[in-house]
């Protein structure tokens, strides 16, 4: 039976390829239940120091799969009790204390778009094309879109972009941070691998630092007290010890950001 979802782990670096190209890997059961399972062995192990989502056959996601949704037969409490059950991984991804890359080639539509929001740093490529396609179906966005896309775009942008459900190609993405970088499609699968890769050689705790200090919605007395109780902990780690005796004998560092 075909895996719909490839999950590897090479360098300390967990790289889960979405993979029904048919569908242009449309977020089935089995792929959903696939990237649970994933979420949950990646945030248990201590090995793993990045993580690249990604989709076979020139394309991220599709979105939602129409027709499973069509024949699901579900009640109003049903599709409640559904989404929650995609929230609990998907809240784990958005929260993993590690980077998460996404390379984006192709179509991101919908909650494919969804799931490409939850990473750290998108890279895309010229045939890259996001949408937030819900209201094409009646349906409101889903897979964590109202907390990502305001927080990439904006508010006004974000409700136009909900709104309009209209296609936002590769340029327009990169304009408007959607995507961090476009990389020629036959490159853009290693350099999200160098990406992932430098931060093997980062201060994991600073990192899960940033990453919790930026997801805060704190006032300004509120950020500022935990920029100070961030930077007490980082201050005490072996990795700021390291790096700082790195830069005062003139020897590489061990965190350094990939070239273009």
């Amino acid at each position: 039976m075909h895996n719909p979802l490839r999950y590897e782990v090479a360098g300390q670096v967990a790289t889960l390829t979405l993979d029904i190209p048919a569908t242009r890997n449309a977020l089935s059961p089995d792929l959903r239940d696939a990237l649970a399972d994933a979420v949950a062995d990646i945030k248990r192990r201590s090995d793993i120091r990045a993580v690249v989502l990604t989709g076979a056959g020139g394309h991220f996601c599709s979105g939602g799969d129409l027709r499973n949704i069509a024949g699901a037969g579900l009640d109003n409490q049903g599709w409640h009790a559904r989404l929650h059950g995609v929230h609990h991984w998907l809240q784990d991804l958005i929260t993993l204390d590690r980077p998460v890359i996404a390379a984006v080639d192709g179509a991101a539509y919908g909650a494919g778009l969804g799931l490409a929001l939850v990473a750290d740093y998108v890279i895309g490529t010229p045939r890259t094309r996001l949408c937030v396609s819900f209201l094409k179906v009646g349906l409101v966005p889903d897979f964590g879109i109202f907390y990502t896309l305001p927080r990439v775009v904006g508010a006004q942008r974000a409700k136009e972009l909900m709104l309009s459900a209209r296609e936002v190609g590769a340029d327009e993405a990169l304009r408007l941070g959607l995507v961090a970088e476009l990389q020629p499609p036959e490159q853009l699968q290693a350099r999200a691998q160098a990406v992932a890769a430098s931060f093997v050689g980062a201060s994991p705790v600073a990192v899960a630092l940033i990453k919790r200090a930026v997801a805060s919605n704190g006032d300004i007395t509120t950020q500022l007290e935990l920029e100070a109780s961030a930077q007490s902990l980082a201050m005490g780690t072996p990795a700021h010890r390291e790096a700082v005796q790195d830069f005062l004998q003139k020897r590489p560092p061990a965190f350094q950001w990939p070239s273009a």
